[in-house]
């Protein structure tokens, strides 16, 4: 078992990384450059040819009238081959749930086929879920693997979890302390409802009223896990899960780390 864990390991580090990402505002190509950092391994940048923005309202616009009709914007032609990699760690910001456009056009262009995948996005409430099971959907002959998300407000973060996540997946060489489970949920109390509304009363989109909660103790911090009732854009009634850390550190504020829908 130890010399096959051993030659798995090797396998990986031999392996041809590619960090291949698209960024419209610069923060996954903050995220990006961390992983290319962390790994040593190569980076090119996604462009379209007629860039977005920037403007968050310009972007949703032109997105939503790109999605409604089928159309995809056309992209500058890659430098690197794919063809020339065996993993591929694949980066864009969440928008309507799901990877950005150029992603879009990315998938229907490019072989994938074989290729090892890993999704790295940024967002404003969540979406590594569903962009995953899209690319999924969008590439069945490559194999796409766990990824790593982050919230915009808390890009400062990743290049502590970038190791974790990197270490834990046997991307990068050492070890990490493994982190406990969550505790079985249970009914939310004052105080943990405080440190919800203290985490997300502030996102600029109402997350919904906290009904139970799991919690884990680490080194650094005390994280939640909260199951949420809110109401859908349908105006139907929705369960999430919301995550919340709450730093160790004197005087440190609570956030919540991702919304899984």
């Amino acid at each position: 078992m130890l010399m096959a864990a051993i030659a798995a390991a090797s396998t990986i580090y031999a392996q041809k990384m590619l960090v291949l990402y698209y960024s419209e505002t610069g923060t996954t190509k903050t995220v990006a450059q961390e992983l290319q950092r962390q790994l040593g391994a190569d980076i090119e940048s996604i462009e379209a040819v007629e860039p977005y923005s920037g403007n968050f309202q310009e972007t949703i616009q032109r997105s939503s009238r790109e999605r409604e009709s089928g159309q995809t914007p056309a992209l500058k032609p890659l430098k690197k081959k794919i063809a020339d990699y065996d993993i591929i760690f694949l980066g864009y910001p969440i928008w309507f749930g799901t990877y950005a456009m150029p992603i879009a056009t990315l998938v229907k262009q490019q072989d994938f086929a074989g290729k090892t995948i890993v999704p790295f996005c940024t967002f404003g409430s969540g979406g590594l879920n569903t962009s995953s099971d899209a690319l999924r959907e969008a590439l069945p002959k490559a194999k796409i693997l766990k990824g790593y998300g982050v919230r915009t407000a808390r890009v400062k973060a990743a290049a502590n979890e970038l190791d974790r996540f990197l270490k834990e997946n046997g991307y990068k060489k050492g070890k990490v302390e493994k982190l406990p489970d969550y505790s079985a949920q249970k009914p939310v109390t004052a105080d943990e409802k405080a440190i919800f509304d203290a985490a997300c009363s502030s996102y600029q989109f109402p997350l919904g009223t906290p009904q139970t909660v799991g919690k884990r103790k680490t080194a650094d911090s005390t994280d939640y896990k909260f199951t949420v009732k809110s109401r859908g854009m349908d105006g139907q009634e929705a369960t999430s899960i919301i995550y919340v850390t709450q730093p160790s550190a004197a005087g440190a504020k609570p956030e919540f780390t991702e919304v899984v829908r």
